[in-house]
């Protein structure tokens, strides 16, 4: 099994999404995170979908979501030839002791405290998948109280792989 991140240009319309997810269902595929939020142009969505399987399935999920009638480009995210980007909020149990411990956790990885009560902090993160699970596993002292992560987001590097609608 391996992992393949594809980036999906559709039509900005109603249902795009749904029926996308509903090709991956209906087929038994799995879909290890999803994004999706309007281009540039503002008739275009793009879709990002993070999925696994072997490269018969992988190149069938292709084939069959650039068949999909408002899809408009389908195209594999290489890791060396992109950047992805995971957006996470972690919520931790701190007491006024634990707080400085937390922060500076949070400083070593860039991340921001966004929010902060009398027991707890909000801290928010972006970077890579590895870096959010790192710094997750580096929590692991303290309680997380709740996670929510994004899912990745990708773009191609350079201007050799740009699709032009018209």
């Amino acid at each position: 099994m391996q992992k393949k991140v594809f980036q999906i240009l559709v039509d900005n319309t109603s249902g795009v999404l749904s029926r996308i997810a509903g090709l991956f269902s209906r087929r038994g595929y799995n879909i290890e995170s999803i994004t999706a939020g309007v281009t540039a142009d503002p008739r275009y969505t793009r879709i990002t979908i993070v999925t696994s399987g072997d490269d018969e399935i992988l190149d069938q999920i292709e084939k069959q979501v650039a068949k999909l009638v408002d899809v408009r480009d389908v195209k594999e995210l290489k890791p060396e030839e992109s950047v992805y980007r995971e957006l996470a909020l972690i919520k931790v149990r701190a007491t006024a002791k634990e707080r400085l411990g937390v922060i500076a956790i949070a400083d070593i990885f860039r991340a921001e405290v966004k929010d902060t009560s009398s027991e707890s902090l909000m801290i928010e993160l972006t970077g890579n998948s590895g870096k959010i699970d790192a710094f997750i596993d580096l929590l692991g002292g303290y309680e997380i109280l709740e996670l929510a992560r994004t899912g990745i987001v990708g773009l191609g590097r350079g201007t050799d792989n740009i699709t032009y609608l018209d």
